[in-house]
């Protein structure tokens, strides 16, 4: 049995089908963890909704930007976009069935027996595991709850930009979700920027990638990501892997074999065009 992860598929139904053949992945036998954004931009969110319930316990998810914004759509808290060619997943019979599924996600997936783990933008730097994982839950669990639509509804904005364990309701949640899910930049100071969106060789020294200032530790788990996907799927730091590679921005769809360390890469049409 495999272990493959593949970066934000966005709708991409038909490239992840055939990077996955290019692969030798198997449907019954092997293991893909997808890192958020299954929706959004590409054509075809209704087919890899429906794909990836269809694989059931062996396949992961967790919760992007995207999805959580075809939730708050679905909920009638945010207007549809029409870029985001989500009419037939929205008018579609097993509709509220797969919006059900999504919303069960997780915002950090931690594989049960090898040391890897996954959530979609990143970690804030100013959390340790124990914290991430905690936060994590505490959302996991208000989506699921009655007070879920709430939260999607109020759910947007930039701010708080700085962890503080005294956070409390809305402030504390809508962090959460911004590190888990919008997350690129940080300041120097660890507060997030969401205002840049470029590869950290255009930006400008006064902000970093999370990545560069989260503390490493050996005792943690690998990390992948996906989200950003001006890094075409280059992370310096050891053991964090980014893997969106802008399938809709018509570059490649990229999986990674956990087992053996290999990469295949799929170029894709152009689907998405402006922010």
């Amino acid at each position: 049995m495999a272990l493959y992860f593949v970066g934000d598929v966005q709708g991409c139904y038909d490239e992840l089908r055939q990077l996955l053949d290019l692969a030798g992945f198997s449907q019954d036998e092997d293991e893909l963890w997808l890192t958020g954004d299954l929706v959004a931009r590409g054509p075809k969110s209704l087919e890899v909704l429906r794909y990836v319930t269809s694989l059931g316990e062996r396949a992961t998810t967790v919760l992007g930007n995207h999805d959580l914004h075809l939730l708050a759509t679905a909920a009638g808290y945010a207007k549809p976009k029409k870029k985001d060619q989500l009419e037939a997943l929205l008018n579609a019979p097993d509709a509220t069935k797969l919006l059900r599924w999504l919303r069960q996600q997780p915002l950090l997936a931690e594989h049960p027996t090898h040391p890897v783990m996954m959530c979609h933008a990143g970690l804030s730097p100013q959390w340790d595991l124990p914290t991430a994982r905690r936060c994590a839950r505490e959302v996991e669990d208000l989506l699921r709850s009655d007070q879920g639509n709430w939260l999607l509804c109020h759910m947007y904005g930039n701010d708080p930009v700085h962890w503080d364990e005294r956070l409390a309701g809305l402030p504390r949640w809508r962090y959460i979700i911004n590190t888990f899910t919008r997350m690129r930049f940080c300041g120097m100071d660890s507060s997030l920027d969401f205002h840049s969106k470029v590869s950290p060789k255009q930006q400008s020294p006064n902000l970093k990638p999370w990545f560069e200032l989260r503390p490493q530790r050996e005792d943690e788990p690998e990390l992948v990501f996906g989200h950003w996907a001006a890094l075409m799927g280059q992370c310096p730091v050891p053991r964090i892997h980014a893997l969106d590679t802008g399938c809709v921005w018509g570059n490649q769809l990229t999986l990674w074999r956990w087992d053996d360390d290999a990469i295949f890469s799929l170029g894709c049409p152009m689907y998405a065009k402006g922010d």
